[in-house]
This record gives structure tokens, C-alpha cells and sequence, in this order.
């Protein structure tokens, strides 16, 4: 039997010392015809292990209905690394981080008011317990105890960064070993003190993150665990970007010599991101330090292989690093993936957004603005609707904690936007008679880690002119994930300057990856041949969106923009060449 055993101050397998050298790739950040290009490049620099989290929310999108086909095709994807003679390392807690959208947890949790998340309440308990009961039979047979290459399992995340509810710990345990998971499993926690204390049980495996000063976190850890072997489970080797803020690159001899120096004390080690990836459609997440921050579409990470899978510096000097403390083979590669500059393409056909309520959202009626959990909306935007009676000068308007981005009109015209991180009101007058108010509200990414996790979206208080709370709203929920029924017209033949949908398309002979550009405008989503590619923003740093060729097809391939503030000029360009800022 292959069972990675635990012993005193090293692991062992089938008799012999190993030392785990492992690399993060997710499974849902990367279109599945690249997963084995991946983990080949992951395998050529010398490693032996994959780690990937779980998604639950792309695996139970709705309450009961589950999903494991495509990008959320995890048995694929561990089938794939069995082929490449990969070890796994599976991380299914309920709770991710992974700066990936509400920490992994499906938004509909928050539909339960009175649930307390990633704790013992008896509620989030049964909803995470019908989520393995669908989830973990699948990984089982792929375990190594059972021939497959699942070597270590996790318990939870971080959890001594949020809470120390042993009961809900121990749960989680009983629950995986209820399900036969008969490898090791694992928590990992920051090494201080409270995490530590927090996150851990005392007969479980426990493994530290950090990004710098291995000596010194490793000593806190072994504060301790005396006799555990080290591991770092997320070296954090490179970092994610939020919107507004400068691009994250980090020195790849620096990380190669911290790298170094964790081999030097004898510890395995699991780069975070080994190939970040994308935050494809919706799914970035957010955080919340003084402000709310969200993620970029990119999880390039700044990692050794790019968001679009080219080797990076970081690359070469980790493997350098590497082949000095073991034999690491031969670096063999697969055949480089083509980019393509495709050029130019009009998007000459136009649909208004508010033209087109009825073909995209059933719309409700609510005395008082509703969330989008309340509507059981996800992902998206939302619209709120009202008519405010007048006269009434010198008014301010106040979203009252709106959450993410609001964009305001009075009688279609476009009035000002209102911004969690800059929550400041709009100056309004009404005349005598009455206006039409409508407030456009973007989901930019629910919150994934810290004590503000519970991050309900749209307006989540209420509406007030002064002091005065506005009532009797439309609702019309916008999840954009069905674009079918827009009726496009010619750009020059739609006057309303609000919110849009552009449409062109691309004839493609020769499929490679390509990088959308989207200089003048604004700030928007886009899609491919369908697919969500995600955000962009003129804010930056992300200045293109990338797109993996199996996206593409041959002949017609149709680009649709949803662009918030309106473009002079709805030109788009393919480009061979990203550009994070």
C-alpha cells in the first residue's frame, strides 16, 4: 500500500525518506485542454507533487445542484497528474481563500440569515456535510492507499486566522475519515502564536504558509510540533493584485533563495501559485484590510508559469536552486503554446441595458431594496427602481452601505457613481412633479478572507434622500449569464449613453491563445464565443484580458462587451502580448 506516512521530522513513503516538492495549480483557473500542459511544465521543473484547493461554490453553484464537468472536472484533473506520475495533495475545506470569489463558500450560504459560517453551527455543519457526501466519494478511489496519487488531504484553511472552534475542526475530520480518506490529513495556518493555536488539533499533521524567513517561521512551528516534519504548504513566492493598485512582482532570485534556504532545513515545501491562472466570469474574490479591495481577472501571482503559461525567470531559478539539494531529471517541456496578434475588430452592434430589462432579469417588487442574496441572484449586477416625488432642492442621496459599485441615474441620465471604499453621497434636485431613480449595482468579488466574510451584495441597508429612507422598489436581478434575447441595433442608432452590450466578430483560421486590449474604454465584462472572460477597468493595473485558445473556433468567433460608461470608439484588439500593468 502507498501510504505517505508521517514520521519523526520527515515523511516517509514505502519505506523511504521523501521530501515533497509541490506546486499550486487550480483546476477551476485554467480551461481544462491546458491542465496536462501545466502540470508537465510543473513535472519539468523538478517537482513531484500538484496541490490544488476545491472550489465548493463552482461544484454546488445552487443549493443541491452539482457540478463536475469542464473547468470543475476535478477527477480529470487528478487523473491527469496520476498520468504525468504526480503526486496530489487535495484541499476540499469548505473554506479556500484563494482570493477566488466568497473564499470558495457558495453565495446562496448567505441566504441563511441567522447561519454562523466555519464554525459548529448545526446549520453550515449539514450544508457542508451534503456537499462531501457528493464530493468525496469521488476523490476516494484516487487516493494512493486505493492506487491513485491523493497523497495528503486538508482539514480546513487558515482556520486559526478566523476562529479556534475545535468542535467544527474535529467535524471536518470525523467527516472525511467517515468517507475512508485514509492518507494523512493536514491543517495549515500562518506559524504566530494564535494561528497556531487557533487552526490546529493536536493528532493532526500541521503545515505553515509564509512568504519570507524560513528560519524564523519554521522556529515558531516548531514551538510546536518538535517532531513534525517541516512543510511549508503555500510558499508564497509571488502575489495577487487588487484594482486600483500597482502590479505585485517579486525578484526570482530572491524567492529562489528563500526557496534555498527552506531545502536547507530539511522541509517540503508547496510554492503558492506554482501557475496562478485566471479569475475567469465572476469568480474573483476581495479583501478587506481598511477598505474593500477586489481581485483582478489575472492570478498570474507573478508565479514561474505566467497566467498564459509561459516560463518565467522564477522558473529557472528555483529548478537551479532545486537540482542542487536533488536529482531532478532532465527539464523536459512540451511544445510552446502559440499566441497570436489577430488585430482589429468592431464591435458595431449596440444594445442598451435598460432597453432590455425584459430579456435579461425577471424583475420584483420589494417595499424596501433587497440583496442579491435575498432575490437568490449570485453573481452579477442588480438594479434597483423607484420614482421620488418632488420638488425637493439641494437633496443629498445616500446608498446606505452599498456593496460593491453603484452607478445612479434620474430619468436615464447618468447622475454619478457611488463606491464602497468612497461611500460619498450625490448631490440630487427634484423638480415638482416626480423623477425615475435607478441604481445600477456591480458584485465585484465578495470578500474571501478576514472577519468581514459574510459579504452580502447590492444595496444591503437602504436608500435615503437626507435622512429620509426612499421605499417601494423594482428589482431586476442581472446575472448576465444568459445574453441570448439583446436585440442589437447599429452603435450610431442607439443614443443612450448608460450601460451597454457591444457586439462584433472575428473570422479565425488558425486557432492560438490572444489577449484582448481594450484601450478607451471604461470598465466592463466581456465574453468569447460565450465564455466570461471576467472584468476590466481603465483604473488598471490590468490592462488586457487573456484568452486561452481553446476558447476560440474556427471561423466565426463572437465578442460581446458590457461597457458601463460608454466608449467613443467600440474597437477592441487581439494582441500576442499581455500586459498586467
Amino acid at each position: 500500500m502507498k501510504k505517505l506516512e508521517v514520521g519523526d521530522k520527515q515523511f516517509n513513503l514505502l519505506g523511504q525518506p521523501i521530501r515533497l516538492i509541490a506546486g499550486a495549480i487550480h483546476y477551476f483557473r485554467v480551461v481544462p485542454e491546458y491542465w496536462h500542459d501545466r502540470l508537465q511544465k510543473l513535472k519539468a521543473c523538478g517537482f513531484n507533487t500538484v496541490e490544488t484547493y476545491v472550489a465548493w461554490n463552482i461544484h454546488e453553484p445552487k443549493e443541491g445542484e452539482f457540478h463536475f464537468e469542464g473547468m470543475a472536472d476535478l477527477v480529470r484533473f487528478i487523473e491527469t497528474a496520476e498520468e504525468l506520475d504526480l503526486f496530489v495533495i487535495v484541499r476540499p475545506s469548505p473554506y479556500i481563500c484563494a482570493e477566488w470569489e466568497f473564499g470558495g463558500l457558495p453565495s446562496w450560504l448567505l441566504r441563511y440569515s441567522d447561519m454562523r459560517l466555519r464554525c459548529a453551527d448545526p446549520t453550515f455543519l449539514q450544508k457542508v456535510d451534503a456537499y462531501y457526501d457528493v464530493l468525496i466519494p469521488k476523490l476516494i478511489p484516487h487516493l494512493s492507499t486505493n492506487g491513485g496519487s491523493i497523497i495528503a488531504m486538508q482539514i480546513e484553511n487558515e482556520y486559526g486566522s478566523y476562529g479556534n472552534d475545535k468542535t467544527y475542526l474535529e467535524h471536518l475530520r470525523q467527516a472525511l475519515l467517515r468517507y475512508g480518506v485514509d492518507v494523512p490529513l493536514f491543517t495549515s495556518d500562518g506559524p504566530t502564536d494564535y494561528m497556531l493555536q487557533g487552526g490546529t488539533l493536536p493528532d493532526v499533521l500541521a503545515t505553515v504558509n509564509f512568504g519570507s524567513k524560513p528560519e524564523e517561521m519554521f522556529a515558531k512551528f516548531r514551538e510546536y510540533r518538535p517532531t513534525e516534519p517541516l512543510m511549508c504548504m503555500e510558499y508564497w513566492n509571488g502575489w495577487f493584485d487588487h484594482w486600483m493598485k500597482p502590479h505585485h512582482t517579486r525578484d526570482a532570485e530572491d524567492a529562489a533563495d528563500v526557496f534555498d534556504r527552506m531545502l536547507s532545513l530539511d522541509a517540503s515545501v508547496n510554492f503558492y501559485m506554482f501557475h496562478g491562472g485566471t479569475n475567469f466570469g465572476f469568480y474573483n474574490g476581495a479583501n478587506y484590510g481598511e477598505v474593500y479591495e477586489p481581485t483582478t481577472t489575472s492570478y498570474d501571482y507573478d508565479a514561474p508559469i505566467s497566467e498564459c503559461g509561459d516560463l518565467t525567470p522564477k522558473f529557472h531559478a528555483i529548478r537551479r536552486v532545486l537540482s542542487q539539494h536533488m536529482d531532478i531529471g532532465e527539464c523536459v517541456l512540451p511544445e510552446p503554446i502559440v499566441k497570436k496578434q489577430y488585430g482589429g475588430v468592431n464591435l458595431t452592434q449596440k444594445a442598451d441595458l435598460f432597453h432590455h430589462l425584459l430579456q435579461l432579469s425577471d424583475s420584483i417588487t420589494s417595499v424596501y431594496p433587497l440583496t442579491m442574496e435575498q432575490v437568490g441572484q449570485d453573481y452579477g449586477f442588480i438594479l434597483y427602481s423607484t420614482t421620488v416625488s418632488g420638488p425637493r432642492l439641494n437633496m443629498k442621496l445616500h446608498l446606505q452601505d452599498v456593496h460593491d459599485r453603484a452607478m445612479v441615474f434620474v430619468n436615464g441620465s447618468y447622475l454619478g457613481t457611488v463606491e464602497r471604499w468612497d461611500p460619498k453621497p450625490l448631490d440630487l434636485d427634484i423638480p415638482t412633479g416626480s423623477v425615475k431613480l435607478d441604481i445600477l449595482v456591480e458584485n465585484m468579488g465578495r470578500i474571501n478572507y478576514g472577519s468581514k466574510l459574510k459579504d452580502a451584495k447590492g444595496i444591503t441597508e437602504g436608500v435615503r434622500l437626507n435622512g429620509q429612507f426612499l421605499f417601494d422598489w423594482t428589482i431586476s436581478p442581472l446575472p448576465l449569464d444568459q445574453l441570448s434575447g439583446l436585440q442589437y441595433s447599429h452603435f450610431r442608432d442607439v443614443t443612450s449613453e448608460g450601460p451597454a452590450f457591444y457586439k462584433g466578430s472575428i473570422e479565425i483560421d488558425d486557432i492560438a491563445d490572444t489577449f484582448i486590449r481594450l484601450d478607451g474604454w471604461k470598465k466592463g465584462v466581456v465574453w468569447i464565443n460565450g465564455f466570461n472572460l471576467g472584468r476590466y477597468w481603465d483604473r488598471g493595473p490590468q490592462k488586457t484580458l487573456y484568452i486561452p485558445g481553446p476558447l476560440l473556433r474556427k471561423g466565426n468567433n463572437e465578442i460581446i462587451v458590457f461597457e458601463l460608461h460608454g466608449v467613443d470608439n467600440p474597437e477592441i484588439m487581439l494582441v500576442d502580448t499581455p500586459d498586467l500593468g
